[in-house]
């Protein structure tokens, strides 16, 4: 009791009115960092689409598909979609001093690990909506393709 009006008031004046801006601020880099997952997986689809178009061979798309779904893990395709949150580590500097925020680093990773368990759903949906479709004839697994990839997206 002795504690909770003062602590209230403390929050009320002091944090309150600054959580919008904090928000806004700090989604700049997240979602620049989660637009970055979707458009490479896209464009790994793309190529996976264009690489089809171009051969035809079933068993070279088994393996392109087999591929995408270790894109997740790939760290050095995954890196540029990290490296838009680690601009977190600037602004979090200064919530710190302003408002003793502490581990950085952990919501610096919590955040990498949320995109990559996106891109592990991306991968992982576009393999179970794909799959039935790969034993179509050419002209129609170029299409599924299509279909799938925007399915995924949205």
């Amino acid at each position: 009791a002795t504690v909770s009006e003062p602590a209230q008031k403390c929050c009320t004046e002091y944090i309150q009115p600054f959580l919008a801006s904090i928000l806004e601020e700090l989604m700049g880099p997240v979602s620049s960092g989660f637009t970055e997952v979707r458009a490479l997986f896209d464009k790994e689809v793309n190529e996976i689409i264009q690489d089809f178009q171009k051969t035809n061979d079933i068993t070279k798309l088994k393996e392109n598909v087999d591929q995408l779904m270790n894109l997740p893990f790939n760290s050095v395709k995954m890196e540029p979609c990290y490296l838009k949150v680690n601009l977190l580590q600037e602004l979090l500097q200064d919530l710190k001093s302003r408002f003793k925020i502490y581990h950085i680093d952990f919501v610096i990773q919590r955040t990498q690990n949320f995109m990559q368990e996106l891109m592990e759903n991306a991968v992982y949906t576009f393999e179970q909506l794909f799959s039935p479709s790969r034993q179509a004839d050419s002209a129609k697994v170029a299409t599924s393709i299509e279909k799938v990839r925007l399915r995924v997206l949205k």
